[in-house]
């Protein structure tokens, strides 16, 4: 296969996409036993990026046999040497970055300027979990004289994540550091719509890792049902939607193992009348992260505006907007890609048609560009709508796509009350200079992590995770890499002394 691929966008640079496009477990490729095989499409030209397996149950079960046999030797690893070879890891995703970048851009339709970012995050996040691989401690419990009690940390087994298509890179190597670190094995499920940097990290990686530590398997639900629910398995981490969170919950509640999800989100930012409107404005278009086309289970895609300074900052989001262009992910100059596929296009732009008959006010976008370049990609305006109401169907689902909601308030406990109303409970973001309403607005609200007078970004060593719907467990933190291990304590009676 040629893998140096020219793109026929404005300004491509050569693709160089992974030669191999089978499953990777225990240290070698392995066509999919079913023989199928799927083509990967690039989102914003409609251009093909070449077949890749779609496996299922019988791959996923070989791949958990590799993952089970290297598990003895990897959870012996002594723990400074497997924090070791991590870090070689990351070296070599920093030293790759640009390349997997493009990948992603073509594959998932996000900018690639962007997009780098991530593979730096990635490495960023196996540094820090190798870094702590000597905190996975236990204690020590007074019992008197000559008794002994104490407990350990242990590794869980073969770990199974589930990975969505937003951050296809950045998931795939980041989220496997915590479970590394503490010495289980991983079989991991690439996103089905943009498989392609996964099995580049397999190309760039395989020879650091002992052969069946990381294993990566490229299908679409089968494979993800499969790997929920096998015995095999000793616990199973997605990032993903609702719907999806519930299913592997089912699948894996046979087994009776843990799950960690990080699921979506219908999250607010709430700006009270003291706050100042430019700030507000660039936190309500930041925090939309239009560039991802607001495909991110943080976008605070509801905006609470105090009726003071609402139309102070409708009048600098139409500036601020104009920022995020849809365009071709590849190219350098593009603040703003395209939706994944075809399905959640029509999807999107259903949300956008409910908004308008449900009687929101239209206030910007709403459409696909007019570029004639982009004619063929999954494209769509940045969009907002203005005096929003809590009943409406835009107000209340997450849709995943560049839809912004905006709210008037006047009562704060009304205010308080809808940002609440919603099943989800991801983030949230407030703007306020008063410190006693910021602290009282971040208890009342039901989100995991909230920011003040912030939005968007995310802390290494910060709890981050949902209430509610929107999942289960934290990651990003310490509490992550210990969801990884199982404690055993171990109780010792001495011999009394002669």
């Amino acid at each position: 296969m040629n893998t140096a691929v020219p793109l026929k966008s404005v300004k491509a640079e050569p693709l160089h996409l992974p030669e191999h496009r089978d499953a990777y477990y225990g240290g070698q490729w392995h066509k999919p036993k079913s023989g199928r095989y799927v083509d990967t499409i690039n989102p914003g030209t409609a251009e093909s990026l070449g077949p890749v397996a779609d496996c299922g149950a019988a791959d996923i079960d070989a791949a958990i046999g590799a993952a089970k046999t290297a598990f003895e030797g990897w959870r012996n690893t002594p723990p400074l040497e497997r924090a070791r070879l991590l870090k070689r890891v990351a070296n070599v995703l920093r030293e790759h970055a640009e390349e997997l970048a493009l990948i992603d851009a073509a594959d998932c339709g996000n900018p690639v300027h962007e997009m780098v970012m991530d593979a730096t995050v990635a490495a960023a996040q196996i540094d820090f979990y190798a870094g702590l691989v000597t905190e996975m401690k236990g204690a020590s419990i007074p019992m008197g004289p000559g008794v002994v009690n104490f407990s350990v940390r242990e590794p869980r087994g073969v770990v199974g994540r589930i990975i969505p298509f937003n951050h296809p890179f950045m998931f795939c190597a980041g989220k496997s550091g915590a479970p590394l670190a503490t010495g289980n094995t991983v079989v991991m499920k690439p996103p089905e719509q943009a498989p392609l940097s996964s099995l580049r990290l397999a190309e760039l990686i395989g020879g650091i890792l002992p052969p069946g530590v990381l294993n990566i398997v490229p299908g679409g639900r089968e494979a993800g049902a499969a790997l929920s629910a096998h015995p095999g398995v000793a616990m199973v981490a997605l990032v993903g939607s609702v719907p999806t969170g519930r299913a592997v919950m089912k699948a894996a509640a046979d087994t009776l193992k843990p799950v960690m999800l990080e699921l979506g989100g219908k999250n607010a930012l709430i700006a009270y009348p003291d706050a100042d409107p430019d700030d507000v404005a660039s936190g309500v278009v930041g925090g939309m992260n239009f560039t991802w086309c607001g495909q991110s289970c943080g976008s605070t895609s509801r905006a609470f505006i105090h009726e003071k300074i609402y139309d102070a900052v409708l009048a600098r989001v139409k500036i601020k907007i104009a920022h995020f262009k849809p365009g071709i992910a590849t190219d350098r100059a593009t603040t703003m890609g395209s939706i994944i596929s075809k399905m959640q296009y029509e999807r999107i732009l259903g949300f956008i048609e409910s908004g308008k008959q449900e009687g929101a006010r239209l206030f910007h976008g709403g459409g696909k560009p007019s570029d004639p370049a982009l004619a063929k990609g999954f494209f769509i305006e940045p969009t907002v709508f203005a005096d929003v109401q809590p009943n409406m169907r835009i107000a209340r689902e997450e849709i995943f796509g560049p839809v912004l909601s905006i709210f008037k308030w006047s009562d704060e406990g009304k205010m308080l009350e809808q940002v609440n109303a919603v099943e989800y409970g991801l983030t949230a973001s407030i703007w306020t200079n008063d410190l006693s309403t910021a602290h009282r607005t971040a208890s009342a609200v039901q989100a995991g992590f909230v920011w003040i007078n912030e939005v968007s970004k995310h802390f290494l060593g910060a709890p981050f995770g949902g209430y509610k719907q929107s999942g289960i467990g934290r990651e990003e933190c310490m509490e992550e890499m210990l969801a990884y291990t199982q404690e055993k304590n171990i109780h010792v009676k001495l011999k009394p002394a002669k």
